[in-house]
Order: C-alpha cells, then structure tokens, then sequence
C-alpha cells in the first residue's frame, strides 16, 4: 500500500503514510475479514550522497500518533507496521573489495577489483537510480595517503554497468588496495544478483 521510497522530506513521508492508510480504509470495506495487519511500508531515506539532509523525524512522529489514532477508531483489530531496515542499519554497513588490477585508458585510471555489481547492485547505480551518483567510497587501507587522483572503481564483469565508483577522488591504489563503500547496511547481499557470471560471493560479517 506504501508509495514512497527513501523520503528525505518529512512531509512527503507524512502525505504517503496518510495516503496508504487511506486506501486501506476503503480496501477494508471489502474485505472478507477485519483486517488484522495494516503495513505502512518504510521509505524513511538516509542521506546517501552531498547536499542531502538527514530525515526530520519529529514530524513523522507526530503524524504517526495521528495514525494510530485513526487506525484505532475505524480498524480497531488491525496492529499497525513499520519497515525501517534501510533507516535502520543502512549506515551501519561497509562492503570491502580488493583491487586487482590498475589500468590506465585514454588517460582514465580504472581500478579493477574482485567485486561489484554482482554484490553490491545499489551501489552500481542500477537498483533505481534516475541518474548514477557515487556512494561513499574510500581506499579503506590508505585513508589518510596524502597521494591523490580521479579513478573508477569497477568490477571484474563484462558489462560496463559494474561500477563502483566514477571519475571520483580517492587515494593512489595499487593492486591489494581495499575499496571501501560506506552507506552499505541495506540492499547489498540480499539485492544483488550474487550468481551473475559464477563469480563467488561476498562474506557477511557481523562485528
């Protein structure tokens, strides 16, 4: 019933969970049976790229008392549910690879690595992205090397939509280097198409 995704913007995370309630509503007008469980969805955004700003969420709150109110009155046997894994642990997750090549095309450092994609769909730019940004992304093991350059970050595929990162500023790598990408706690494994190619995939770890 939720229709929105990644909201930055409290009230647009307000409107949609008015919404979905609203439909629900009518959806349980017809109903064989009272509606046990009404699911709002998440769609609460974490700010994965510059220049976005973190959720407010003291307005999503106070809208979700007036929510539950509602629901209470005209779905009195139905608990209300919230999706939170992105906002949850979206930032808490880093992926790592290792760089296994470095090449030098028409004056483009490429950085060939043992990942990508084939892991890590969002950070591709291919999970629903309009237009590809760049994650958070760093050379883990050389973080304060004060040798810098433009390179991208890409993986051992052969499609050219296996990028990690584009043209972005990152620390000299060689091979042995680890990519970093931060922001990776949500939609990685369970996202990605982990047997493309039969290349092996990652290791979950929990610290």
């Amino acid at each position: 019933l939720f229709g929105c995704a990644q909201a930055l913007k409290a009230e647009a995370s307000c409107d949609a969970q008015w919404q979905a309630v609203d439909r629900a509503l009518r959806l349980a007008e017809a109903a064989p049976a009272p509606v046990r469980v009404l699911n709002l969805g998440g769609g609460l955004g974490i700010p994965y790229f510059p220049g976005e700003r973190r959720l407010d969420l003291a307005p999503v709150a106070s809208n979700l008392a007036r929510l539950v109110e509602r629901a209470a009155q005209l779905l009195p046997e139905a608990g209300l549910v919230l999706e939170l894994g992105r906002y949850l642990v979206g930032e808490a997750g880093v992926y790592v690879c290792r760089v296994l090549d470095r090449k030098l095309s028409r004056g483009q450092v490429f950085l060939v690595t043992d990942g990508g994609l084939h892991h890590h769909l969002a950070a591709s730019g291919n999970f629903g992205q309009v237009l590809r940004k760049n994650y958070p992304v760093a050379i883990g093991n050389k973080m304060d090397s004060p040798q810098r350059e433009i390179a991208s970050v890409v993986g051992p595929l052969c499609t050219p939509l296996d990028v990690l990162a584009d043209r972005m500023e990152l620390a000299q790598a060689e091979p042995g280097d680890l990519v970093v990408v931060f922001m990776s706690g949500a939609y990685g494994y369970s996202a990605s198409p982990l047997g493309f190619l039969g290349h092996p995939p990652p290791l979950e770890m929990l610290v």
